[in-house]
């Protein structure tokens, strides 16, 4: 059954995952090379579809499964009158069972095989039949240089299951990968091509569970659940005598000199998604500015921790960190807020004050890193971060016992418990300072109306990716702040208020 990105599943697994499934089918009585079939046909109809005016094919094959797919696929486009030609950059007497099936398949239908050269000319459409699922390490000559010149041709590129060179595992590029126009995937969604660098290499992604029934997927390990307009975390609808005191008092800490907008917007984003009521903290420089620009936020000039200690007896909500900046002003009132025994949201300079060790992080914590303040934290360095980062959220949240939030295309959110989401959502215009505090805020209204920390980060996240998404089509340009109403009209679509 084939679904385009919008219609996904939910369930993302790893490549052993997909390899049991796949397992299962055979066992319970498809033939393999009968599944080789339906993917060589379930990616010749999208890519007909994709580009109807071609007639000419290239396909590059490795010496795998992946290969085979790509065989039969140049089966179907010699049947259709195309142009085609095999280009084996991985040696066909290595094929094994299903694939060498699909080899032989393929010289008996008149398909054109040819032994893969540096010099070898490309045509038509490309077919990116190199190295699937099962690649771990860097890829190696002779398939970084086929690679290499794919990527070179200027030609378009449908990549089979996965474009060679990005780990399904982690959408870590081991060393080069295969830029896709067109990906079609088979039995179960790779979490690969969701995070790290995925967005930038599968193109246009199409699924398609080759008939694996539900059942067959039961009780095999999922890595992490995608998020969709489906199966987000509701948030309770409000009665008609609902009133403020019923939904949560945030108090936002944070805007040293020089830093005064960072926590201006997170407050705002908190007011506008719904809290009952918003204080803020910061320095008495920056209150006038706040009461001109969101007179409802109740704004408090502190110059020292003491003068927090009042209003914390007062709030449910604390959302710590905006423009905090990692100076004794900033060391102080994080200190203050460590030591309240309330929900709270670090984003920021709270993190990288924890990642120095001068604080302590309380319970019932979401934190918000991206991936220059997840490294710190973790003690590696950002790049560590990025080629693994389902491992990098999750001993996040196990080391601190905290809900995170790691930002980044395809931003990740994970519970101490091993709960794992994702949301790929997004737009690139979002590479824009503010968007953090904006997320900071909204996560910190979620909270305050009364959903846990894993699912208003979870629902934050994604409404906090939408309204990106919406304002992300005038191009670039993007601040911060026009996400705001976005959220807003977005959060009602979700949970409308009762009439």
């Amino acid at each position: 059954m084939p679904h385009t990105k919008d219609e996904l599943p939910d369930a993302l697994y790893g490549a052993a995952q997909v390899r049991e499934i796949d397992a299962r089918l055979i066992a319970a009585g498809t033939p393999g090379f009968e599944l080789m079939q339906r993917a060589a046909h379930a990616t010749w109809r999208v890519l007909v579809r994709q580009w109807p005016s071609v007639d000419e094919m290239t396909v590059l094959a490795g010496h795998g499964n992946n290969a085979g797919d790509g065989y039969l696929i140049a089966v179907l486009a010699q049947r259709a009158g195309w142009l085609v030609r095999v280009l084996a950059v991985g040696d066909p007497q290595r094929l094994q069972g299903d694939a060498a099936l699909a080899h032989a398949q393929a010289l008996a239908e008149g398909v054109s095989v040819q032994g893969w050269t540096a010099q070898s000319e490309l045509r038509g459409v490309i077919v990116d039949a190199l190295l699937g699922t099962g690649l771990t390490g860097e890829v190696r000559e002779p398939y970084l240089d086929a690679i290499k010149t794919i990527n070179a041709s200027g030609l378009p590129v449908t990549a089979v299951d996965i474009p060679s060179g990005l780990s399904a595992d982690t959408g870590h590029v081991l060393g080069v990968a295969v830029r896709a126009d067109l990906t079609v995937t088979f039995i179960g969604l790779k979490i690969g091509l969701f995070t790290g660098d995925a967005a930038d290499y599968t193109g246009h992604l199409v699924f398609n569970d080759l008939q694996a029934a539900a059942e067959t997927c039961r009780d095999i390990c999922v890595r992490a659940r995608r998020l969709n307009a489906a199966n987000l975390p509701r948030l309770a609808p409000r009665a008609p005598t609902a009133h403020k005191g019923r939904f949560g008092h945030v108090l936002l800490i944070g805007g040293d000199h020089g830093f005064g907008g960072a926590i201006l917007l997170s407050s705002e984003s908190a007011l506008r998604s719904g809290a009952g009521m918003v204080s803020l903290a910061t320095r008495p420089e920056h209150v006038p500015a706040a009461l001109t620009r969101i007179p409802e936020v109740m704004a408090l000039g502190v110059s020292s921790a003491n003068q927090l200690m009042g209003l914390l007896e007062k709030v449910s909500v604390l959302v710590v960190g905006p423009g905090l900046g990692q100076a004794g002003w900033g060391r102080a009132l994080l200190s203050a807020a460590a030591n309240a025994a309330l929900p709270q949201v670090w984003d920021a300079d709270a993190l990288n004050l924890l990642g120095s060790g001068c604080v302590s992080l309380p319970k019932d914590c979401v934190i918000t890193p991206h991936p220059g303040e997840a490294a710190r934290l973790l003690g590696i360095s950002t790049a560590e971060v990025q080629a693994d980062r389902l491992a990098a959220a999750l001993a996040l949240s196990k080391k601190y016992t905290a809900v995170v939030v790691l930002k980044g295309a395809g931003s990740l959110i994970a519970h101490p418990d091993g709960r794992l989401a994702l949301c790929h959502q997004g737009h690139p215009a979002m590479a824009t300072a503010g968007l953090g505090d904006v997320l900071a805020g909204l996560t910190g209204a979620l909270l305050a109306q009364g959903m846990d920390g894993f699912d208003a980060a979870c629902l934050a996240v994604w409404l906090h990716a939408n309204a990106g998404m919406q304002q992300g089509k005038f191009g670039r340009g993007l601040a911060a702040s026009d996400l705001i109403p976005a959220i807003r009209q977005l959060l009602e679509e979700h949970a409308p208020c009762l009439k």
